[in-house]
Parts: structure tokens; C-alpha cells; sequence
């Protein structure tokens, strides 16, 4: 391709020449009003407003770039999970991603990433629809007053036009969609795709390059109970994240992203992103509440044409149905602040084999360990129409947002939890004993009351057993009445303990395939210490069980 030498464009220059009009910072009211001007979504029944995301879920790993330049070949870790992009290409794709702006409108927030105003980052973000800038006005923290509005300088800038499409052969993409993040020019471009969850998982991209060092952020949820003491969920979607944070019993810090610093932790999102598919009242109160309230969006929703009443077990759209809202929608939700250490420590995964117990207490190893692998089960349709669970491992819950290599942030975590005395956990909230295919999901309600219980120090004191491939501690009771001590082992639990045995022993092997991947670049004493974490059973030959999980 021949060199491409012009100057980038400035998006405020593009602004004054070539757009039709600006709409800044507009008001969730004003914002409801563009939305059924310009025919994006239908207001709902008691407030919230239903938008369609036409692409339904995160862009693939290889539709993610970084653009290749002076500033990201010091500070980006380059690993096989992160694609490159050439300066020519990025300037060649936003040159035309300006033309095809032109005589369009847009819409601008100006919005804050943290809830401490030590560590607050300023961002701009621009968006061709109405209902995105609401989304961007729900997720980040608001600037209240017009002076600082006026005096505004974002740090870095999102650009959002899900209309536009990238011509792989000319841009140096794998596909239509992309989403491409520049360092030097402080500057994120997301399009062909209008799935708003890319506007927040780019900024929390941006935020990990941005942040200093001594600022460990963290795809997590976090609450805290009336003794401060706070808990942070660690997990990748499905696994339940947002559900087990948002508990009536204590109260909400934030639901997706935190920093972690020497003080504390403190939330680096104003608002929730949750997933609203079969949600029901009885079992997610302060959720559900959400969904019925004016300023929320719901994605994917089917909405009835004659009432506007939604139907949350509607899944002809998505699987993925979500509500995007303003953590001021949660009555017990703290806003603002730093917050003290976590004292529990919760991983979460969602085993579909039935190998993991509903919970089980972790060394610090352990819990590193669980961290930089990530491990949760992912389903894929096939032909027949059956949907069949595959084993999915994720370093650090997302390379592809990772600053530094896996091993920073594993040391970073073993230092916080041991200089903090943290209770670290695992939590399966899939299945327990037997598969998906032939049991039932274990129950929220179970799985709540287990945290619970490890939260009030309940579990403190009753007796554990080692699991002898994973070398964790699962209790032999827990007090809280809601969980029955049968489910607690899933060995025990199982049909065919014999058949259980070479589940467990094939998940153990993938574990240590998955650590493979990424342990020569593990310091020497880290990769020792992790190597003899879990070990499988010498007893079985996991190559040669011919049993695939």
C-alpha cells in the first residue's frame, strides 16, 4: 500500500467544518427525545427506553488493535493477543471515518473515569446515535457544573459510529467491525459494530495504559457490608459478576472495573451494565428495579407494540439482553470515595463439566494462580441447534486490555493479598457434580448465601476437606440453612464418581496446558511456585482417557 503521509485530522476541527451540528453533554431527558426523534429506540413501559445493538456481543480478540507507534512500543506489552496497526492505517481509517461524518450530527459527553478525584481521568465521547451518548452518560461519572464543562480537556477521546464500516484490504483490519486505540493520539475508534459494551471495555483498555503503575485496575464487581468490610468478584461474563455485587444485604461499590491502589479500591464507573435475560424480581430485586426506571437502557429487549411492556424471556434477539444504567438507580450503591482493602477476595468461574465446587477457600498461590488463568466455560451453538460448553481460558480476565505482562499483575495481587490478610475464595456458579447436560445450574440462592457465609466469617470455623487434583479446601458444611451440604462436594455429589475422577483430571490438564502459554515469561520464582499449584493424578493417563471434556 502506498504511504500514507497527510496529517491526521483533529476531531474538533472536523467539528467546526464538516459535521452537521454538535449536541453536547445533553441531558438524559434531551438525550430520551433525540432517541425517538431519530427513530433509535421506543420508550418502555415505566421509563426505560428499548434500543436494538444489531451486533450483540464483544468484537472477537483479533478485531481489537493497538496502533504501532513510538509511544506504544515503550509502554504496550506486545503479546499474541494484541493485534498491531500501522500509523498509515490508523490515518487512513479515520480520514474516512470523518467523511463519511460529514453533514451528520453528533453527540459529545464529557465524562470522568474514577470515583476518587485523585486518580479521575477525563474522556470525551463521540457518538453518532443518541442513545450511545446515553449510554456513555450512564456508565461515566457526570460533570455537574457548567464552569468545568467549559474548561474541558479530555485525556483521551472515544469515538463511536457503529454506521461505519472499515474495507479490511484498505485499513489493515481482519473485518468490518474494529475497535483501534491510539496512544499518541490519545484516541479510540470503534466502528461497525453497535454493541455499546465496546465503548466500555475501550475505556477501560485506555484506562489500564493511562493509569500509573502503583493504580492496579481490576475487571471486577465490589460491595461493601456496614463494617466496611468490602468484597471484590473477579470473573469474565456469565459468571456472575454484577448479580453476587448487587446484594440488598450490603451495598454497592461499582459492578465491572476498579482501581486498586496502596489506600484501597475505588470504582472506576458511575453506572452498571447487567444482564437482564429470565430476570426475575424474587431473586435480583435491585436489578430488576433498574429495568422499570426512566434513564435505563434496555438492549435487545422485545417490547410489545400495543403496551410497551418488555418481556425479559424474549431471547429472539439476543442471548445477550442487557440494562445499562446510573449506579443512582441503586438505593444502596455508594457513589463517591475511596474504599478500604478488600478482606474477601472472590474467583469466579462457571464450570459447565461439574468438576468445581459451589466454593472453595484458596492459598494466596491458588487464587493468583485462578487469576491469571481465568478459567470459565463458553457455549457454542451448533448446526443441530444444541449448544455444547468448551473450556475457556482468559489470562488476567482480558490480554487484550493488559498494559503490562500477566506476571505484573499476578505479583501485584499476591502482594495485596498478602500484605492485607485477604480470604481469597473460589465460586462455581455453573454446575456441581454433573454437567450441564445432565443437571441443573446450581441455584443463585446457594450460591449467595456461600458468599454470604464467607463474608460474615461464618465459614471460618467449620471443617474442610483438600481436594487432592486441585489442592483446595471445600467446606463439609456451611451454616446458612439455604445450602444444602450434599452439593458441596462435587466428587461426592456425582452420579459416577469414576466418571467424575476423569472429568476432574482432564480439566486439571487443560489448567496446565492453558499455564504453558505464558509461563516462560513468568520470573523464575513465580513459575516455581505456581507450577506446583495443581498437578494431575498420576494415576490416569489424560491423554490416552479418551474422554474429551
Amino acid at each position: 500500500m502506498a504511504e500514507n503521509n497527510q496529517k491526521k485530522p483533529d476531531i474538533e476541527t472536523l467539528g467546526l467544518k464538516h459535521l452537521r451540528r454538535i449536541r453536547r453533554n445533553l441531558t438524559t431527558p434531551m438525550l430520551y427525545e433525540e432517541i425517538v426523534k431519530n427513530r433509535e429506540g421506543q420508550v418502555a413501559h415505566l421509563g426505560a427506553i428499548a434500543v436494538r445493538t444489531g451486533h450483540d456481543a464483544e468484537m472477537p480478540a483479533e478485531d481489537r488493535f493497538i496502533v504501532k507507534d513510538a509511544v506504544s512500543a515503550e509502554k504496550v506489552f506486545w503479546s499474541d493477543e494484541k493485534n498491531e496497526l500501522s500509523e498509515n492505517y490508523f490515518n487512513t481509517i479515520f480520514s474516512r471515518l470523518l467523511a463519511y461524518m460529514h453533514n451528520k450530527d453528533a453527540y459529545v459527553q464529557d465524562c470522568l473515569v474514577g470515583s476518587t478525584p485523585e486518580f479521575q481521568i477525563s474522556i470525551r465521547v463521540v457518538t453518532e446515535t443518541a442513545w450511545h451518548s446515553l449510554f456513555a452518560r450512564n456508565m461515566f461519572y457526570q460533570i455537574k457544573e457548567d464552569h468545568l464543562l467549559d474548561t474541558f480537556t479530555p485525556a483521551f477521546t472515544v469515538v463511536h459510529v457503529p454506521g461505519f464500516h472499515s474495507i479490511p484490504e484498505l485499513d489493515g483490519t481482519n473485518s468490518a467491525s474494529f475497535v483501534i486505540i491510539s496512544l499518541a493520539e490519545k484516541m479510540i475508534l470503534i466502528g461497525g459494530s453497535g454493541y455499546a459494551g465496546e465503548i466500555r471495555q475501550a475505556v477501560f483498555t485506555m484506562t489500564n495504559h493511562t493509569m500509573p503503575e502503583s493504580v492496579f485496575c481490576m475487571r471486577c464487581s465490589a460491595n461493601v457490608g456496614d463494617d466496611g468490610d468490602v468484597a471484590i468478584f473477579l470473573g469474565r461474563e456469565d459468571t456472575g459478576k454484577t448479580t453476587l455485587a448487587v446484594d440488598p444485604t450490603r451495598r454497592l461499590l461499582g459492578d465491572h472495573s476498579h482501581g486498586w491502589t496502596d489506600e484501597g479500591i475505588f470504582n472506576l464507573e458511575w453506572g452498571g451494565y447487567a444482564k437482564i435475560l429470565d430476570i426475575q424480581k424474587e431473586k435480583q430485586p435491585l436489578v430488576y428495579d433498574c429495568t422499570r426506571k426512566f434513564g435505563t437502557l434496555l438492549e435487545n429487549i422485545s417490547i410489545s407494540q400495543d403496551t410497551r411492556k418488555v418481556d425479559f424471556t424474549d431471547r429472539s434477539l439476543s442471548e445477550n439482553t442487557r440494562a445499562a444504567y446510573p449506579i443512582t438507580h441503586i438505593p444502596n450503591a455508594i457513589r463517591e470515595g475511596m474504599f478500604a482493602h478488600p478482606k474477601n477476595l472472590f474467583l469466579l468461574t462457571c464450570d459447565a463439566f461439574g468438576v468445581l465446587p459451589p466454593i472453595a477457600r484458596l492459598t494466596p498461590e491458588q487464587a493468583v494462580y485462578a487469576f491469571l488463568s481465568a478459567y470459565t466455560s463458553k457455549f457454542t451453538q451448533m448446526e443441530s441447534g444444541e449448544v455444547e460448553p468448551q473450556v475457556m481460558f482468559n489470562v488476567c480476565f482480558g490480554d487484550t486490555a493488559l498494559a503490562h505482562p500477566a506476571f505484573f499483575y499476578g505479583k501485584k495481587l499476591m502482594e495485596k493479598i498478602v500484605g492485607n490478610n485477604i480470604n481469597c475464595w473460589l465460586i462455581n456458579t455453573g454446575w456441581s457434580g454433573e454437567p450441564c447436560t445432565r443437571a441443573d445450574r446450581i441455584p443463585i440462592e446457594t450460591t449467595r448465601a456461600l458468599v454470604r457465609s464467607a463474608v460474615s466469617g461464618a465459614l471460618a470455623d467449620v471443617p474442610y476437606e483438600m481436594d487432592p487434583l486441585f489442592q483446595f479446601e471445600i467446606p463439609t458444611h456451611c451454616p446458612d440453612e439455604a445450602v444444602s451440604d450434599a452439593i458441596l462436594n462435587p466428587r461426592e455429589a456425582a452420579a459416577d464418581m469414576g466418571e467424575y475422577e476423569m472429568r476432574a483430571n482432564r480439566l486439571v490438564a487443560e489448567f496446565m496446558k492453558d499455564f504453558e502459554k505464558f509461563e516462560e515469561n513468568v520470573p523464575e520464582e513465580m513459575r516455581k511456585t505456581l507450577s506446583q499449584v495443581i498437578s494431575v493424578d498420576d494415576t490416569f493417563d489424560v491423554d490416552n482417557l479418551g474422554f474429551n471434556i
